[in-house]
């Protein structure tokens, strides 16, 4: 047996020896299924343990290696994955996830020379992959030609070419040809066709060291607009004094290997599964701790992943001096409030709204929990601060109007509510939500109904398979007295809709008012059975269905006192 394998055998007995719990193991196939479930619920704390386990006594399976390998990197564990993945190819066994964790641990190495030397056709992650990794490895061994061959090579590939280029740009700023750098970018018939935000704020520190801070500014600007964001601001103010801004984006060989696997992870988001993105990003941010685009983008990940506790740690990695702080805790309490959390969100947002008391972004997201936790007046404060420092025509600023009267209208100020959703139909005429409530909350007032049938009608039109939005055009039409014309959209909202008791009990007042009464008592019954006991503002009143059901719609609306039912007249 040759040393490698040795070696590797060695490494393998002794994750299997140290990785395992204090207590018995679980029976080989019982850890195998155990880690099966967790790798179906993303739970890779959990994969990680059980295959460990189930390795010990079945350590040459191919498939728990692989799991083993895949859950440890999705943890950010490389050094743990890697014994099981050099043994993985010591066996010949031809692994994705097994070839990518050893190239990292080679990058972090800086063994280039062996890097070049493995066969990707034998041992590789993927042709754009190791089509860039084999560019910067020729950066890190000292060969700027082979280097630029290669990225050249690269961007002969079909739909490979933007890569390629830009990681060629990268490598020609890394060594201080900025020059050659911006000659890329700036190439209009054969330069980056897509730029992106990392692509905008390098070429911004490119123009700088070329002495040219009037157009990196005017880039700046073009590219992100009248952006409030604290890093973008400074960045600005560096450049309108200045400044020459550093080249910061890829200084090293190893941040160029960070860079392929973070702009391939970038890349593959929302193309590919989040749980094998999420191995790119770690990769990432394995090679390269500070970058703070890979973090971010694993813990965005691990959120929609539904795993909410590792998102969270993931996003405290970012430290408070870092210009995407701010991003983080906004991630940070968005994770928390989905881990059901609201109270320790609110507190992050808090603690960050009183770090960056004028950023529009913060205020905003604090509003939108508070408002989720019936805190209307708390909610009404944080968009007023929000909309205080928010620029009249951002494209935002209608949903903070729209929030904010949402909030104004559940604490009963309905005049202010009411100026609040015209405000932002002003700044967003067709915009759906805003005319579905602003239309069905001046039905249930009962006024301004013909107005709000046009509103509905709108809203319905743009968004026909919103069940509440067809609900409410039904609602109107109930309340305009049109019962004939309402029941169809009832019946279609509560096809969209079927368990919602607002829907169906609605749906059980149109049919009472047209005279279908053993279906109206049928669609109450079934409202009552779909109301949450623990929803203290929900819409549907347990008492006043059941009260329905005892005497008849006709009889609760004498009860209180409400006009009875009556059909419209022929003009409406």
């Amino acid at each position: 047996m040759c040393m490698f394998r040795t070696a590797a055998g060695a490494a393998m007995a002794a994750v299997l020896a140290f990785g395992l719990p204090a207590a018995p193991a679980m029976a080989g196939a019982g850890a195998y299924l155990a880690g099966r479930q967790a790798i179906y619920e993303s739970d890779f704390e959990t994969a990680a343990r059980y295959y460990t386990q189930a390795l010990a006594t079945d350590r040459d399976n191919p498939e728990l290696m692989e799991n083993a390998v895949l859950s440890q990197l999705a943890l950010g564990r490389l050094d743990q994955a890697l014994p099981v993945a050099e043994y993985m190819e010591a066996q010949g066994l031809n692994a994705q996830v097994a070839h990518m964790v050893v190239v990292g641990n080679l990058i972090a190495k800086g063994d280039f020379e062996t890097l070049l030397a493995r066969d990707p056709q034998v041992l590789g992650i993927g042709p754009l992959v190791d089509g860039l990794v084999a560019g910067w490895a020729h950066m890190g061994a000292g060969s700027v030609a082979q280097a630029l061959e290669q990225f050249d090579k690269v961007a002969q590939e079909a739909g490979l070419r933007d890569f390629a280029l830009f990681h060629k740009a990268m490598a020609l700023a890394s060594v201080g040809d900025f020059e050659g750098a911006e000659a890329i970018f700036s190439d209009q018939t054969a330069g980056l066709s897509v730029v992106t935000r990392r692509a905008a704020l390098a070429r911004i520190e490119i123009l700088s060291q070329l002495e040219r801070n009037d157009d990196a500014l005017a880039l700046l600007t073009d590219a992100f607009g009248r952006n409030t964001e604290p890093g973008l601001v400074a960045l600005a103010e560096r450049l309108e004094a200045g400044e020459q801004l550093p080249f910061s984006l890829v200084r090293t060989p190893r941040d160029g290997l960070a860079e392929v696997f973070f702009s391939v992870g970038r890349a593959l988001r929302g193309e590919a599964a989040d749980d094998y993105t999420l191995l790119y990003a770690r990769m990432a941010t394995y090679l390269r701790p500070d970058h703070t685009d890979a973090v971010l983008l694993s813990a965005e990940l691990l959120d929609s992943l539904g795993q909410y506790d590792l998102a969270v740690a993931t996003y405290k990695q970012v430290p408070k001096d870092d210009p995407d702080f701010y991003v983080a805790e906004l991630g940070r309490a968005e994770a928390l409030r989905r881990a059901a959390k609201p109270n320790a969100a609110i507190e992050v947002l808090e603690q960050l709204a009183r770090s960056y008391p004028t950023l529009p972004a913060v205020q905003s997201q604090l509003g939108d929990l508070e408002r989720q936790e019936e805190d209307y007046a708390g909610a009404v404060a944080a968009y007023d601060k929000a909309l205080e420092h928010t620029v009249a025509e951002a494209p935002a600023t209608w949903f903070l109007h729209y929030a904010r009267g949402i909030s104004h209208e559940r604490l009963g100020n309905w005049d202010k509510a009411e100026a609040d959703f015209r405000e932002a139909l002003k700044l967003n005429p067709d915009q759906p939500q805003v005319l579905n409530y602003l239309g069905y909350s001046m039905v249930e007032k009962q006024i301004n109904l013909d107005e709000a049938l046009e509103m509905i009608e709108r809203a319905v039109a743009a968004r026909p398979d919103s069940g509440y939005i067809v609900d409410s055009l039904g609602w109107v039409l109930y309340r305009l007295g049109r019962y004939d014309e309402a029941v169809g959209h009832m019946e279609t909202a509560v096809e969209l809709m079927p368990v919602d008791p607002v829907v169906n009990d609605h749906l059980g007042d149109v049919f009472w008012a047209v005279g279908r009464h053993r279906e109206a008592e049928f669609q109450w019954k079934r409202a009552l059975s779909f109301i949450d006991r623990d929803d203290s503002d929900g819409e549907a009143d347990p008492e006043r269905i059941r009260r329905k059901l005892e005497i008849g719609l006709d009889a609760v609306l004498a009860e209180e006192g409400s006009p009875p039912l009556t059909v419209a007249n022929d003009g409406g």
